[in-house]
């Protein structure tokens, strides 16, 4: 708060410095500063001062305080190259020349900039992520820290780490990315995703045995979040074409030529994805190998010697 209003208090004392040399010096380019310096100040003092620290302070969620401010800084942005072009264009034939020459310099000369500020003015309009959502563009993926005008800033997962786990590094992706590529929201409107265990089976193994017992360990271990999982698509079936989803766990079997594949699906956290999955796969292997009738099955080849018997023979 002290250093907004610091820096309004030193827009108007320039302000005032330009209007006391306009009254001084019969200059248009000394008018032209004046009100220059006070489309400035007018402008951090609607932007900024009023609607940023009267009304987004009164936001108690701060995600969305967050983005209110981040639009906040962009529409001043705008609103103030619109009132200066304004101020020292003063033809109107020759105005809407500039603008024109002007935005076709710019989107020539900067198009790569140009692409990542409606970028993320896309972003902070539409909300397609916010801070804290986890996503994937364009073969990266991580954690949303900072949404900024020109770039995003990710704690990245994955990397070189096995699992949805973080790697330690920040990566600052370009938010013109969302315009031309698929974005991938793991946590917008929900917080679950589903994943699945194969466990191949030898041809001798009592599957539906083991269908059983497998089943039912993820029934078990996951029954919280299937029941969050099956109130959160109610929810988002009021704003999406959501058909009825199944979240209860389920196994499938497949049938190869080495084995039999068992495929166990379940809903997870998005976040802690890994962590589950590990410990499932402990629990199920714990749970096989306790069983005679069970045996997992691998691409070991099996080779057998068969000894041959040398024969003479006699004339």
């Amino acid at each position: 708060m002290k250093r907004k209003l610091l820096i309004f208090s030193l827009l108007v004392l320039l302000c005032i410095g330009f209007g006391a040399a306009a009254h001084v010096i019969n200059d248009p380019v000394v008018n032209d500063l004046f009100y220059t310096s006070l489309a400035l100040a007018v402008t951090y003092l609607i932007f900024p001062v009023i609607i940023g620290m009267i009304l987004v302070r009164r936001i108690t969620d701060l995600k969305t305080r967050y983005t209110a401010n981040k639009a906040i800084s962009i529409l001043s942005i705008v609103f103030v190259i619109a009132l200066c072009l304004r101020i020292w264009v003063t033809d109107t034939s020759a105005l809407i020349v500039s603008y024109g020459i002007i935005g076709a310099a710019l989107a020539f000369a900067l198009q790569d900039v140009f692409k990542n500020f409606v970028g993320g003015f896309l972003i902070i309009i539409s909300g397609m992520y916010r801070v804290g959502d986890r996503i994937s563009i364009d073969d990266t993926y991580g954690d949303v820290m900072d949404i900024g005008i020109m770039s995003t800033t990710l704690m990245e997962i994955r990397g070189w780490v096995s699992g949805d786990q973080p790697s330690g590094r920040l990566l600052i992706i370009p938010n013109g990315l969302v315009i031309n590529h698929p974005l991938y929201n793991y946590t917008r409107d929900h917080s679950f995703i589903w994943d699945e265990i194969s466990i191949p089976l030898t041809y001798d193994s009592d599957w539906g045995l083991a269908k059983d017992i497998i089943l039912g360990i993820v029934i078990k271990e996951t029954a919280s979040m299937t029941m969050q999982a099956d109130a959160e698509i109610e929810r988002i079936g009021e704003n999406y074409y959501l058909p009825k989803k199944v979240v209860e766990p389920s196994a499938y079997i497949t049938l190869t030529d080495n084995w039999i594949t068992l495929d166990v699906r379940y809903v997870t956290d998005a976040r802690s994805r890994r962590i589950l999955h590990s410990r499932l796969s402990e629990m199920i292997l714990a749970a096989i190998e306790k069983e005679d009738k069970i045996t997992i099955s691998s691409t070991t080849v099996t080779v057998t010697s068969i000894n041959q018997t040398s024969v003479s023979r006699k004339d």
